[in-house]
């Protein structure tokens, strides 16, 4: 009579995590819920705020989580004011033409600062690099956007600003991390250095062009101090300038010219909500490019 052996299949063992690492996740996930928490509440307050009744809302006290009571009548006094339009279409115009912009020039500038071959390419960087730390002022500043006509012109909030170093390195740093026997097959082949440039190199470093792109345009989107002093025409304004005319100094006469002045209360917030929305809806559809992105020019120098 035979017997069979069987065999038994191994346990599976799992490794016990220390001590110090279980407290330290733990201590993580509170200080992320923590942050996470610090970034939500306000938000939450400020859309419930932007929704809630007037005269319900003044009456509250503390943060809202809730709207109290439901009414759009800071929505539609904000969107009766003629310089929110005139201002989302000066933004947009700012930040369409400026990000192409800025984009294509810190491209080429960073293509051309990492080729070997380029002349004092090392020297050049050097005295980008000087500019990060060390600037003429605001005054100077003033002085030559105001001498070589800019003055009053929407111009003056891109062309100043057209590289910024930050991106031209983070930039450069991706060209550099190209293999160079790319470049030197599509020489043999017949490709001058433009051609490279948009047919090889631009779509090896895709990420990080998304994330300097993001970068420019959340720039140009948020920025309102150089309109204050180059703009004197409030047509001309950008949204942001106008929004802090809203909230810093409380010019909502625009808005409340024949409604109940408590509307006055909520259209700030209804304000914040209608400049921060287009960039919550884009951001989700780059986000997915920044870590590539950001790491690639983070690595290497």
């Amino acid at each position: 009579m035979t017997t069979k052996k069987t065999e038994q299949a191994p346990r599976s063992t799992k490794i016990k995590e220390p001590l110090g690492s279980r407290i330290f996740d733990i201590v993580n996930v509170l200080i992320i819920c923590l942050l996470l928490a610090c970034v939500l509440v306000p938000l939450i307050h400020i859309v419930a705020a932007s929704f809630s009744v007037p005269s319900r809302f003044v009456a509250h006290k503390g943060i809202l989580l809730w709207p109290e009571g439901f009414s759009l009548d800071s929505y539609k006094a904000v969107f009766k004011n003629m310089y929110i339009w005139t201002g989302y279409g000066n933004t947009l115009f700012i930040v369409i033409i400026g990000t192409v912009l800025n984009v294509l020039l810190s491209m080429i500038a960073a293509y051309c600062l990492s080729r070997k071959q380029v002349a004092l390419a090392p020297t050049i960087m050097k005295l980008l690099v000087f500019t990060m730390y060390f600037s003429g002022g605001m005054i100077p500043f003033y002085l030559v956007v105001k001498g070589v006509g800019l003055y009053g012109s929407r111009w003056a909030l891109v062309l100043p600003a057209l590289v910024d170093t930050y991106n031209l390195i983070i930039m450069r740093t991706a060209f550099v991390s190209v293999p160079d026997s790319l470049e030197e097959s599509a020489k043999l082949d017949g490709a001058n250095a433009w051609t490279i440039l948009w047919r090889i190199m631009a779509p090896l470093v895709k990420p990080t062009v998304a994330v300097i792109t993001l970068y420019y345009a959340v720039s140009h989107w948020n920025s309102w101090f150089n309109a204050m002093l180059f703009l004197r025409d409030k047509t001309k304004y950008p949204l942001q300038l106008i929004l802090r005319q809203i909230l810093i100094q409380n010019d909502t006469a625009d808005m409340t010219a024949g409604a109940d002045y408590l509307v006055s209360e909520t259209i700030q917030y209804a304000t914040v909500i209608v400049a921060t929305l287009p960039i919550l809806c884009i951001y989700p559809f780059v986000q997915k490019y920044f870590v590539k992105g950001v790491m690639i020019g983070a690595i290497k120098g």
